[in-house]
């Protein structure tokens, strides 16, 4: 019996490690969420694919159907600048309690150096609700959800990753995408397991002003704080969480 090669079955293990280290990781929707929020808010401007979240109020003049549990939101259009309590109602915790709104794929070739990492986020925009009727027609005319009915994030890489227990901090580097304009930015992620996956925060945050490259027609419909300049900050984000692709088609 010849004397096995130990370079060869070397190089195999090391071909087995890596293809099993590549895993893809899809979006759970019925557990995942896409929000946005103003600063300064006025008491109402945000908004949430995921109004069942218990944790979530829509904001000031919301239209009846709308349960408000205690402790009462607070009242009023106050003009006070919010960067930190950002988004204003998060979840506490995961239900599978949303609309599918939210979609994605996650391709992972390296979870030791986090190189190589390339996905795709999908969002409905119609799904987004900020709780008062004529704002969420205003909201989707702005956004012409007829001819581009989903708002797109296109994951490039990760940078300046931290890891703190089993939490990762970090970048997710990439392109917005929204009515078809492009815009390459960076969000902020945080990124945890939960709820028998991986639970994933990101937030990214651009000047109001931008508003007018992305939603031009907010121009002429509904765009006051835009126009007077009330509006400083738009933010957008996600609370999602991915299951192993294998997983989750069971």
């Amino acid at each position: 019996m010849r004397p096995p090669n130990f370079g060869a079955v070397l190089v195999g293990l090391i071909a087995t490690a890596t293809a099993q280290a590549q895993t893809t990781w899809t979006v759970d929707r019925k557990a995942s969420l896409a929000w946005w929020q103003v600063s300064p808010h006025l008491n109402h401007l945000w908004a949430t694919t995921c109004p069942q979240e218990p944790s979530w109020y829509p904001g000031e003049g919301r239209s009846l159907g709308f349960t408000i549990r205690p402790p009462s939101p607070k009242t009023g259009y106050a003009n006070t600048p919010e960067t930190v309590h950002v988004p204003l109602y998060p979840r506490y915790q995961v239900d599978t309690v949303c609309s599918e709104a939210v979609a994605g794929r996650v391709l992972l070739p390296d979870t030791v150096r986090w190189q190589g990492v390339r996905g795709e986020v999908t969002v409905r925009a119609d799904a987004l609700v900020t709780g008062e009727a004529m704002r969420d027609v205003v909201m989707h005319q702005v956004l012409e959800t007829h001819a581009f009915p989903e708002i797109r994030f296109t994951l490039d890489s990760l940078v300046d990753l931290t890891k703190h227990g089993d939490t990762l901090f970090g970048g997710a580097m990439g392109t917005l995408t929204v009515r078809g304009v492009q815009q390459r930015t960076t969000a902020v992620v945080k990124a945890f397991p939960e709820a028998g996956g991986m639970r994933v925060l990101a937030k990214l945050r651009v000047p109001a002003a931008l508003l007018r490259d992305l939603t031009p027609r907010l121009h002429y419909l509904g765009g006051l704080g835009l126009n007077a300049k009330l509006w400083l900050d738009f933010f957008m984000g996600a609370d999602l969480v991915f299951r192993p692709e294998a997983a989750a088609a069971k």
